[in-house]
């Protein structure tokens, strides 16, 4: 499987599904082959994108004029669209939460969790710093996938909407907070979805997760799973130990922004080599990368899965298409940037210069990044160690645009423009992608799941995972605003990871 390079439509910042193929088409161009779509489902009394209560029913913001409402024809025209131009259409899938009016919750009560007063529990989250602050998200009703009483006619439902997303053209799900969801769901689901396309993909969400808890999806058959490198600064160790420990479970997809966190743009303080520096790093990284609407663009203003409208739509700061269309092409071409692969600091970690070795899963190639972590100023660097490398390798300086296709020798010295990345990969006739370190196959389902039978009654989703450090909020308040909307997402928690979120948003043009 070619690196899974990912294009993330915010369909709240694009408008009705008429609208979503000239942004894909866009992302096509810059070689992105995949298109993650944030939940275009019905929601609940708060809007959240992510506070679902009907799966089998198109929002009305993304529903075309004159469509009928309960028709999902418009979806699947849309997904007809984006798959005739070779791009892959991601689902948003979250099945531990619906919204707190989902008519699920009288159909089927024995499917949610209670507090001691019997009620319908909300998913809510403690801070580690301050244990009296709990932010509760009163637009969500916790499902309990784990209950012994209904749960065979639960699992079949979920199955079934996988099914269904599948027949209307999904060939990938982002399983979002999928370390809330027990791993024997999960295969099942990835069991039942492969029955109808074997070539579907499953990507795991688990930011802000404990260590133990993603190690325990390593059962869950797992494609890939996103990697908490945006909040790398760099220069702490946790990130290159997390990448090693993780790297055995499968492989990882990284990214410089997502729909959770500010815009790099803004974060930056509208700095264009910082922007450029952040999605080299995370191309560089991992297996795959995810790179949002409008990062091409320095799009500043946070989306909001509650709020953000096509009117958010910003002008252009820049256009880096050409960058990133450049950067993707050699993260397809070169052996060495495929598969998750091995990182080491050789040094730098505290410095404000770093030199980064990667090797290739299979320890056979090596190469290295060198990152300028200053963003005001230049930086000279010396390539003495890399001398024995000089016929055997060449240097892409990938954040300048008049960078030759072919590279260029390795100098004894190199002077580094502010937030500068560079790739220095050995010489190689560009190779088929490395196939990904999948996950056992999911084995067929052990659990009393025997069919994927979609059931008729509505379903609705969930808001954000709620994360291990949120922002906090008075002791028990119930808030409407959705999980996603307050989430505040964090490195999946290493004893030694630290979160240094940056800020910014995104729009459409």
């Amino acid at each position: 499987m070619k690196p899974p390079l990912m294009y993330n439509l915010f369909p709240r910042l694009v408008g009705p599904t008429t609208r979503w193929a000239e942004h894909a088409r866009r992302a096509r161009e810059m070689e992105f082959e995949w298109l993650y779509i944030n939940p275009w489902h019905y929601p609940g009394f708060s809007g959240s994108l992510y506070a679902v209560k009907d799966f089998r029913r198109l929002n009305p913001a993304f529903l075309p004029a004159g469509a009928e409402p309960m028709s999902l024809e418009p979806l699947r025209y849309a997904l007809k669209q984006v798959s005739a131009m070779g791009m892959k259409p991601v689902m948003d899938l979250v099945v531990n939460h619906t919204s707190k009016d989902s008519p699920l919750i009288e159909q089927h009560p024995e499917w949610y969790e209670r507090d001691e007063h019997g009620q319908v529990r909300s998913p809510f989250v403690v801070d580690p710093d301050d244990p009296s602050k709990v932010t509760v998200w009163g637009d969500l009703a916790e499902i309990d996938n784990n209950t012994h009483q209904g749960r065979e006619q639960l699992w079949r439902y979920w199955a079934g909407i996988v099914v269904e997303a599948v027949d209307l053209g999904f060939r990938g799900f982002r399983c979002d907070a999928a370390y809330k969801v027990p791993a024997e769901l999960w295969r099942f689901l990835i069991a039942e979805a492969r029955k109808v396309n074997p070539d579907v993909v499953f990507f795991a969400e688990t930011l802000g997760a404990p260590v133990e808890e993603v190690v325990a999806l390593k059962s869950a058959g797992f494609d890939y799973f996103f990697n908490s490198s945006k909040w790398w600064d760099l220069s702490q160790a946790w990130a290159l130990k997390q990448h090693e420990e993780f790297g055995k479970i499968a492989p990882s997809i990284a990214f410089p922004e997502s729909h959770d966190t500010p815009r790099m743009a803004e974060e930056s303080g509208g700095r264009q080599e910082v922007q450029r520096q952040r999605y080299a790093v995370a191309a560089a990284f991992s297996a795959g990368v995810m790179m949002p609407i409008g990062y091409e663009f320095g799009f500043r203003k946070q989306v909001n899965v509650v709020q953000t409208a096509p009117s958010d739509w910003e002008r252009r700061h820049w256009d880096l298409r050409p960058f990133i269309t450049r950067v993707n092409r050699l993260k397809l071409s070169h052996p060495l940037l495929q598969g998750e692969g091995h990182l080491r600091a050789e040094f730098g970690l505290d410095s404000d210069r770093l030199l980064l070795q990667r090797r290739s899963d299979d320890g056979s190639q090596r190469g290295w990044i060198i990152i300028n972590k200053v963003w005001e100023e230049g930086r000279e660097m010396s390539l003495g160690p890399l001398a024995g490398s000089v016929k055997s390798h060449r240097m892409f300086r990938v954040c300048r645009d008049d960078m030759p296709e072919g590279g260029e020798p390795i100098p004894e010295t190199l002077e580094l423009n502010p937030a500068e990345v560079v790739y220095v990969l050995p010489v190689a006739e560009p190779a088929k992608s490395a196939e990904p370190r999948r996950a056992a196959e999911p084995a067929k389902s052990s659990d009393p799941v025997k069919t994927a039978e979609p059931a008729k009654s509505a379903e609705p989703t969930k808001s954000a995972e709620p994360v291990k450090s949120a922002e906090p909020a008075a002791r028990s308040v119930e808030a409407p605003e959705s999980a996603e909307s307050a989430k505040s997402i964090e490195p999946a928690r290493s004893a030694e990871a630290s979160k240094s979120a940056k800020s910014g948003k995104a729009a459409d043009a």
